[in-house]
């Protein structure tokens, strides 16, 4: 288990603990399988940002606090989009074996695509 997740690990557990809940009641309150919750639990996986989003709301957490504890940001960061971890940097992280290079590149030209298409769109809209 990497040590990147214990802070996660012992949030969970004490998220639990406080709500007076097991595994399968936090899975029930938040929507998700109990399969998941016990991924986390064990180690074997993390949150990805929708359940981040889910846990965050379901603990009062703030979201930026949930992706820092997970790695998704550098701690101390805040919420400047600039700490956040470029898609390749996130894509080994999250999916070491099941992405390639072929893969990570081709959708991180999409994402170049879609952020100068809205680019042009604002553009657009600035210029009416």
């Amino acid at each position: 288990m990497n040590t990147r997740e214990f802070p996660f690990l012992e949030f969970l557990n004490d998220l639990m603990r406080r709500r007076k809940c097991r595994p399968s009641r936090l899975a029930s309150d938040m929507g998700i399988s109990h399969i998941t919750v016990s991924r986390w639990l064990s180690g074997v996986d993390v949150p990805g940002p929708r359940s981040c989003k889910k846990l965050a709301e379901y603990s009062g957490t703030p979201l930026e606090s949930m992706h820092a504890m997970l790695g998704y940001l550098t701690h101390g960061s805040g919420n400047k989009s600039a700490d956040w971890p470029e898609f390749r940097e996130y894509a080994r992280i999250k999916y070491p074996e099941e992405l390639d290079e072929d893969i990570v590149a081709m959708i991180e030209d999409l994402i170049e695509r879609r952020r100068a298409k809205r680019h042009a769109g604002r553009k657009h809209d600035l210029g009416k």
